[in-house]
């Protein structure tokens, strides 16, 4: 049994169809709703009182449901009609809206379905910041930040690839030369009397020959100078004896044929590493500072304080001794322990003045980190000068002051360099952690 439609309300709408009941003789059937044929109505009761506002009254027995008729292929949603109350899509339902039904948002990426039940569709993965950490876990590894560049001057390549070639020839001339004086000859670009001043040039080119190759991992300019300036004086020096002293070269008047050929190398080979080195520091100096050399790079391992004054005692040694062997060689030469020309003395005086330099340099900077390849050639010149000394050890005046002296200096060297490198492993800078993260 089926109730007639209520009144209608002020509005003119009428009320909500009774969607289980059958088809009465005056509802109203939509033409494209597909229903089929309904069932001959049952008997009907009174209707209610109506209702206030003019809404239905109570809602007698229903008949029995008759038989559903065949579906329509056609049945559709008629947009257009105000009166179907079938559940319907709204077009206009934006994200976020409760609508009836549940529908998957096109765009969802959680995969959740549900008109309230989904992600927001403006919802997307932001890329990360690398120096923020994660923000959840869905998102993709945050990825680690880069190493910035390196504080401070940014070393020049034309300045490493001049350290590297110094040290292969350091290597090559040094072991010739300090091999040949163990053997009791003399092998040079000039005559001399004893073959322990050659043989210990030999030897300071050999010891230096590691910390030029180590040179060339340095990445700031402050790591590099307290060993290029102490190379650059050693070549422009040792150059300029050559010069001055061109008359006493085996190339200017005659000897073996094999002095003679190293007389012409030695000096070709100096005079063009000195226009590279020129070159180099040139475009060192000059070169634009980048972004990394706006500031300097810290200090991040000073010096102790108890090693500055022996530092000082023992750079201004070498320097004074050496500066004194290239100004005055026919004096300072009466305080070399060996027997000596005017050429050795001007010759063991450059590499005396480049000692001075490099010693006095790495005070001045203040930093182990940065002095780092010069500590390292400071202990192999003086184990490669020791070796000579005692192979020679019966052409040496142990028991003169100079013989003393030169003990007392050679040992310093040495002392500086291993105090250095303990100093080092003890207090690893930031410096270092870096380099070893690299």
């Amino acid at each position: 049994m089926v109730r007639p439609p209520g009144p209608t309300d002020p509005l003119g709408q009428t009320g909500p169809a009774d969607p289980t009941g059958p088809t009465g003789p005056n509802d109203t059937t939509d033409p494209n709703s597909g229903t089929g044929p309904t069932d001959p109505p049952g008997p009907t009761d009174p209707p209610g009182p109506p209702g206030p506002h003019g809404s239905p009254g109570p809602t007698g027995p229903t008949g029995p449901t008759g038989p559903t008729g065949p579906t329509d292929p056609a049945d559709r949603v008629d947009p257009t009609d105000p009166t179907d109350s079938t559940d319907r899509v709204d077009p206009t339902d934006r994200p976020g809206s409760t609508g009836s039904t549940d529908r998957t948002d096109p765009i969802d990426r959680t995969g959740s379905t549900g008109s309230t039940d989904r992600a927001d569709s403006t919802d997307r993965t932001l890329p990360t910041d690398p120096t923020s950490p994660a923000v959840s876990g869905t998102t993709s590894p945050v990825r680690q930040p880069l190493p910035g560049p390196p504080s401070g001057r940014p070393l020049a390549a034309g300045v490493a690839l001049l350290a590297i070639a110094v040290a292969v020839i350091n290597l090559l001339v040094g072991t010739v030369l300090t091999v040949v004086a163990l053997t009791g000859h003399v092998l040079g670009a000039w005559p001399s009397p004893d073959p322990i001043s050659p043989g210990l040039l030999g030897a300071a080119m050999l010891g230096t020959a590691p910390a030029l190759f180590a040179l060339g991992r340095a990445t700031t300019w402050q790591e590099a100078r307290t060993l290029v300036l102490p190379v650059a004086v050693v070549l422009a020096g040792l150059f300029t004896v050559s010069l001055l002293n061109a008359g006493r070269l085996y190339i200017a008047h005659g000897g073996p044929i094999v002095s003679v050929l190293f007389s012409l190398g030695w000096l070709f080979t100096l005079g063009l590493l000195c226009v590279a080195a020129a070159i180099c520091l040139a475009g060192q100096l000059l070169a634009r500072s980048g972004p990394a050399a706006a500031t300097a790079s810290p200090r991040t391992a000073p010096l102790p304080g108890w090693a500055k004054p022996p530092l000082a005692v023992l750079g201004s040694s070498w320097l004074g001794i050496g500066t004194g062997l290239l100004v005055r060689p026919g004096f300072w030469a009466e305080f070399v322990p060996w027997q000596t020309n005017r050429v050795d003395a001007q010759a063991l005086g450059v590499w005396g003045l480049a000692l001075g330099v490099g010693v006095l340099g790495s005070l001045a900077e203040d930093d182990l980190d940065r002095t780092r390849p010069a500590l390292l050639s400071l202990p192999g010149t003086a184990l490669a000068v020791t070796v000579v000394l005692a192979a020679r050890a019966s052409h040496v005046h142990w028991s003169s002051g100079p013989g003393l002296s030169l003990v007392v200096m050679v040992a310093g060297l040495l002392a500086a360099g291993a105090s250095g490198r303990l100093l080092l492993r003890g207090n690893a800078g930031p410096g270092e952690a870096t380099r070893s993260a690299g």
